[in-house]
């Protein structure tokens, strides 16, 4: 599945270093603005214990975890949505990824210039939030334009119907709010809203950047972000990614956990942000396991067995018959499949099976 999260923020905020981190693949990291400026992709592995756990009860040929893309998207200025700095590159990048990890810087160090001269990130991301408001105001406002008449004058149900959800719109945007403010009462209506490809109604998880003394605890920066993001329902996360490049710097899982252990954190930020984009774009795991090999495979929340199978294998999907899952605690409780049929544990679903997030499922098709 390719949902990619990209991370966005105001230059010299700590974007690219995190992004090196989270990917090795050495975006420039540099004291000025605009050092990254075409997006930098990154296929990141998602951690996941429970991987491990199954590889050592199958002793696999092969492990194979699941992966999430991210995208380094260059600074953004204000005026961005006039074409100011590299804005309407910057805005075509954040349109097409799926979810936005906005990156807040959240340290004072004077050796690291502000592009606005000192350490605010409510206004850094109010700065954000405006160009992405006014872009998206301008994308509602032209659609307006275009069924405006029909829908009053033209008798045009589905016509009616788009120009409510972009009035809707409109008058959030107008009083500064983002999209995804927004809600709506029938199905119908969600689908001409996502239908809109809206900046600001992509979901938004806030990183706080911060500086070393305050990884583990935050500190009153941090703060102000959780007040702002907390009435926006958006989740806010703690990283300090100077430690994080500290950290990769280390070639061994025992000396990463005993440098964590002293600056008081159990898991690093790079691995807490990874799961949190994750689930940001509403992302669960199912297993294979076998003698060959142990996988982790991607499906959206909701999805059911058949979409699960067809994630494999399009003929999967096409031919189903039917799952046969087992729980992930059922496994590490009996220890083998085999011990799992035998306790009568293994269950046989059909069509309508809604998958869960750490089922390991085998599928019967037919094609």
């Amino acid at each position: 599945m390719a949902l990619q999260c990209g991370i966005v923020g105001l230059p010299n905020i700590g974007k690219s270093t995190l992004f090196n981190c989270l990917s090795n693949a050495k975006a420039q990291s540099a004291n000025f603005p605009f050092c990254t400026i075409e997006p930098n992709v990154g296929v990141i592995t998602v951690p996941d214990e429970r991987l491990n756990k199954l590889a050592e009860l199958v002793n696999p040929q092969r492990i194979v975890p699941t992966t999430v893309e991210i995208v380094d998207i260059a600074g953004l200025v204000k005026g961005a949505s006039k074409g100011e700095g590299l804005g309407n590159k910057f805005l075509a990048n954040i349109r097409e990824t799926d979810a936005i990890l906005h990156v807040l810087r959240c340290f004072d160090d004077p050796n690291v210039v502000h592009v606005d001269g000192s350490v605010d990130p409510i206004r850094d991301k109010e700065i954000i939030d405006a160009e992405l408001q006014l872009k998206d105001l301008e994308t509602v406002d032209a659609r307006i334009q275009k069924v405006q008449k029909q829908a009053q004058t033209g008798g045009d149900k589905q016509a009616k119907q788009i120009y409510e959800v972009l009035v809707k719109y409109k008058a959030a945007l107008e009083q500064g709010l983002s999209a995804r403010t927004v809600t709506f009462d029938n199905k119908d209506d969600e689908k001409i809203a996502r239908e809109l490809f809206l900046l600001t109604a992509k979901p938004v998880l806030y990183v706080c950047n911060v500086d070393e003394g305050s990884a583990a605890t935050g500190n009153e920066y941090v703060e102000r972000v959780r007040e702002i993001a907390q009435k926006e329902n958006a989740e806010v996360l703690v990283i300090a990614a100077k430690i994080e490049s500290e950290i990769a710097e280390f070639e061994t899982y025992e000396e990463r956990q005993m440098f964590l252990a002293e600056i008081g954190l159990e898991e690093s930020g790079v691995a807490r942000l990874i799961k949190s984009a994750y689930a940001l774009l509403k992302l669960k795991t199912y297993f294979t396991a076998g003698v060959q090999e142990v996988r982790a495979w991607t499906f959206q929340d909701g999805w059911k067995a058949p979409q699960c199978a067809g994630v494999i294998h399009t003929d999967f999907e096409k031919g189903f018959i039917r799952a046969e899952v087992i729980k992930y605690e059922d496994f590490l409780t009996y220890g083998s499949e085999a011990a799992v049929k035998e306790a009568g544990k293994m269950g046989v679903e059909g069509k309508e099976y809604v998958a869960q997030d750490g089922d390991i499922m085998h599928f019967r098709f037919n094609v």
